[in-house]
């Protein structure tokens, strides 16, 4: 019995599957970027529902009280999650400096795997724009809050529900196109 040589077709297929493959791949890739979807607007499984039960102590040098979830109620606030070895923290805070301005809501922070030390030099660096801080050193509020890395910031209705999650740091037109309206249906709905 004499062995039966490859055919040509069967070998070109296989040079040839592994390109389709990448080919299909870079389409399915090219096809969500020019979709024209906002990346910052990840589908968060918390939207509408309680915000997470969360006790975090406060940030030691400050005079504000620690983030308690049981604040929420009856109230909007925004919970923004930061650290002080955050890039994009620094870049949005002068967002969040300009929205603790506002008075109509409380602007919160929930300090993330920070020590508390370089949050307080951040805070003193840069400023204060919030009311409450909660320290989270371990992440474990992070975890439950559905935090992909920061900074992130929640708005909270008065029914104490989360009703818009921010992923990313804030821009001027982040703010005024996508933040604010929420804040503002926030305000405008019934406790």
């Amino acid at each position: 019995m004499s062995a039966q040589a490859p055919k040509p077709v069967s070998r070109r297929l296989m040079v040839l599957l592994p390109l389709a493959i990448f080919l299909a791949l870079c389409g399915v890739f090219l096809a969500q970027l020019l979709s024209g979807r906002d990346i910052s607007e990840i589908p968060s499984a918390l939207i509408g529902e309680p915000a997470p039960p969360t006790r975090l102590p406060p940030l030691p040098g400050t005079n504000l009280p620690g983030l308690d979830s049981q604040e929420f109620p009856g109230k909007v606030t925004l919970v923004n999650v930061f650290a002080s070895w955050c890039v994009p923290c620094r870049d949005e805070h002068p967002m969040m400096m300009d929205l603790a301005r506002d008075g109509r809501f409380a602007v919160t922070g929930l300090n993330y795997k920070d020590k508390p030390a370089n949050a307080l030099k951040f805070l003193a660096e840069l400023g204060n724009p919030y009311t409450a801080i909660g320290t989270d050193e371990n992440g474990r509020a992070g975890i439950d809050w559905g935090v992909y890395g920061v900074p992130e910031t929640f708005v909270v209705g008065r029914d104490g529900r989360i009703a818009y999650k921010h992923v990313g740091p804030l821009t001027p037109a982040s703010v005024t196109g996508r933040l604010m309206p929420e804040i503002e249906k926030a305000l405008a709905a019934q406790p």
